[in-house]
This record gives C-alpha cells, structure tokens and sequence, in this order.
C-alpha cells in the first residue's frame, strides 16, 4: 500500500529533520493604498424597490449553489491549480499536468523485483511503461527518485577492458539518482514528471491526503482505457498505480500492436542526462566518421546444462554470432573495409576484437578515458553513454534485431525465455557460402 510507502517516507524525513508541510493555499493581496477622506454632500437616495432586492438576492444564491457543485464535484480543483501554479512557478518551461500517476518507489517495485534488481534495459522497459501510462491519462508521472544497480553490470573492469584481479572490483553504490542517468527537463518536455523526493510530492500527497476518497484512489487490475473513462477515477488528484506483480513492463501487454507505442524505444536512451550527452558529443567529435556496433556476449552467452549432461542455450546462435571471425562474415556488407568502427561491449577479455582490425580502425570507450573516466559512477552511465554513440554511427549495428530495420549481428530473438537449446559454433554450407561470397 502506498500509505506504508508514505509512512515510511514521512518518518524517514522526521528522523533526518525534515517535515512534509501541508499544502498552503494561494491568497490574493488586497491593495493597503489610504484614499482621500473628501466628505461631499450626497442627495439622498430613493428607496429601493422590494422587488428589485429579491431578484439580487436570488441571483446571488444561484451563483454561490453553481460554485459549490463545482467543487464538490471536482473536489481536489483549487489544491490542483495551486500545485499547477507552484510548478509554473519552479519550472516555467514546462506545464505540469494538474492530475498525478504513481507507480511506486522503486521500478518493478511493488512486485517480485523488490528484493532483486534488473538490468538497465529491463528498467527502462518497465519504466517506459509506466511513463506511457501517464501520457495517456494525462497525468504527471511520480518517478522513483533512484534506480537499483544489478551487481552484475556493475564492475569497473568493463570500462577499461580487462579482466584482471583488480577490475572484479564493484562500482560502490549499489543505486543512482535518476536525474543522474536522464535530463528530466527534456523528459518533461513530453510526459511530465517530478520526482518521489521532491517538495512537490509531498505537497500532492498532502492535498490527497486531506481529500481523502475524493483525492486519491488505489487501484490494481484496471486498464489505462478504464482509468481514463470511468468518472470514479478520471477526476482524482492522485492515482496510487499497483502494477503488475511481474514486472511494471507487463502493464504493456499489447506492445505487439504499433498502433498501441506510444513512446519509442529510443525515447529513454535520447533523454540521457546532459552532463552524458556531453561527453558523447565530444568522443563523437574526435571519432569522426564512423561506424558502430553493440557486442552483448556476457550474461547472454551462459549455458546450462540439462539432465542428461549436455549444454544448452536461450540463444543457440550468439557465442558464435559475436566472435569476431563471425562478425567480419556479417558485416562486410554493411560496414566497408578501411572504416572507423566503434565497438560497445561487455566483452571481458581483453584483445578479444583485435581480429577485426585487419580490415577496421578499431575503437573503444576505453580510448577516452580521460574524458570518461572523471564523470562515470556506475556502468549504467557507460552503458548509456556507448548506446548514444552507437545510434549515432552512420551504420549502426545491434546484437539481437528489435525493429524490422534493425542490423543485427545474430538471427536469435532477443526474448527467449523458455527454449534451451544446443548452442552452434559452426557454419552450415549455405553460411559459409554468403560468408565468401
């Protein structure tokens, strides 16, 4: 229940000094200015018509029966517009929604993540999700304040490509600010956000709080259609979002349907904090032309083995796909000899690309440390700084295909979760026919 979420939060701000502070309503000055006390001698007025001040009364009584209606129908507007006007105030570039969605604490939280953490693109699917939702309903998204940082992503020998004793050192934090990995002023700029430990916040969930049922509703198992059309929710200050148990990104079950995307996945990595973007334009700048490829071996490339002793894979294809004899076989009709080629990686073993430069200039984030190096915290700020320089190659190259048009260095879908099969190392006669073609 959010509630909890709150209860925690407001003691965790007592402990810490702080206090969520009521929402204060806007008053309006009245002019103090003394006027000239001139007495002037008045004729001295008919009496009014008994009539005439019945039908003033009347109309007033009307006017003030409409005014109440509309606020006990619309029970939290003058809260809304309030917190509106502060935003405007804060943040005059953008105009925040008056209505506001939460999710929850932590991306695929609550649910079965809460005790384990995803990877970078898992969380950005679910919390791309989360954000679509919000766009629909037109609400401004309460976004978790951090992201948890899988600790297998996470150590620092991936940046500098080498896989001795010293690189199996982790990154220290175990989480990272948001707006650590994303420009959350560009964000709002197309769905309007503000984050769970924010003064403005804490502000909505004090109004909410004080409107009660007319302010907040904790709902689950609904649709974004039935949020958006049923009266019961649509006209809340707040809507406490329990998502899927699964994962956040499950709420998007019909993500096969184009016509249901509402943000692309190129949105979250375009919206990368500045200070990335940055450095990305100057890596970009000394790399030239170039072309550019995303290597996912790693993780992707365990096997396991079944009851009777033999190994298998989710992606049969991939160790072999990604190694680099494979690689040049793949991409020679793409990317011609000669060029600039910038390889993004979580490859350990250092030298493992060096074949490649019998036909390419090899590149690396490693080659830009000095730029890289006094910035990056976490492999996630790396990650999303290689996936920037990536898509902006003139030839860019993925591992697994994601779009119809998408270049890719293996055929094996990207999501396979259910079939382990044997892994291939080899060619078959028509591969190798392509190859030497």
């Amino acid at each position: 229940m959010i509630w909890s979420s709150w209860n925690r939060v407001n003691r965790g701000q007592a402990e810490s000094g702080l206090r969520v502070k009521p929402t204060t309503f806007a008053s309006f000055p009245y002019s103090a200015t003394p006027m000239a006390n001139h007495k002037t001698l008045k004729p001295k007025p008919r009496p009014r018509s008994p009539i005439l001040l019945l039908t003033f009364s009347l109309a007033a009584i009307c006017v003030l029966l409409l005014l109440s209606y509309s606020v006990l129908s619309d029970g939290f507007s003058l809260s809304a517009k309030t917190l509106e006007s502060v935003i405007k105030f804060k943040n005059p570039k953008h105009i925040a929604h008056e209505k506001y969605l939460y999710w929850g604490n932590r991306i695929d939280c609550p649910g079965k993540h809460c005790d384990t953490c995803e990877g970078l693109g898992h969380q950005e699917s679910s919390l791309r999700c989360a954000l679509e939702e919000a766009m629909f309903l037109q609400r401004t998204f309460v976004m978790p304040s951090r992201m948890c940082i899988n600790p297998i992503h996470n150590k620092k020998g991936i940046l500098h490509h080498s896989n001795n004793a010293s690189s199996e050192e982790m990154w220290a934090a175990s989480s990272c600010a948001m707006d650590s990995l994303y420009d959350l002023d560009l964000m709002s700029d197309t769905v309007p956000v503000i984050l769970d430990n924010s003064k403005m916040w804490y502000q909505v969930l004090s109004t909410s709080m004080k409107l009660g049922a007319r302010g907040v509703a904790h709902v689950g198992e609904l649709t974004r259609v039935d949020l958006k059309e049923n009266s019961r929710y649509s006209n809340l200050l707040l809507i406490n979002r329990t998502a899927s148990p699964l994962s956040w990104f499950m709420e998007c079950k019909d993500r096969n349907n184009r016509s249901a995307i509402m943000l692309p996945y190129s949105f979250l990595p375009s919206m990368a904090a500045k200070k990335l973007r940055d450095a990305v334009e100057k890596i970009k700048v000394l790399l030239g032309d170039y072309d550019a490829m995303h290597v996912r071996r790693g993780d992707k490339i365990k096997t396991r083995k079944d009851r009777f002793g033999v190994e298998r894979a989710l992606h049969p294809h991939l160790d072999r796909d990604t190694r680099p004899e494979f690689i040049l076989c793949r991409i020679k009709k793409w990317v011609p000899p000669g060029r600039t080629l910038f390889i993004a990686s979580n490859e350990r073993k250092p030298g493992f690309f060096s074949p490649l430069s019998v036909r390419y200039k090899l590149a690396y984030s490693s080659n830009y440390s000095w730029i890289l190096d006094p910035m990056i915290e976490n492999n996630y700020q790396l990650f999303m700084i290689e996936r920037l320089i990536v898509m902006g190659a003139k030839t860019s190259i993925k591992t697994f295909k994601e779009d119809d048009t998408d270049l890719s260095l293996t055929d094996d879908p990207k999501k396979n979760t259910k079939s382990w099969q044997i892994p291939v190392y080899t060619m078959d006669e028509e591969e190798r026919r392509h190859c030497f073609l």
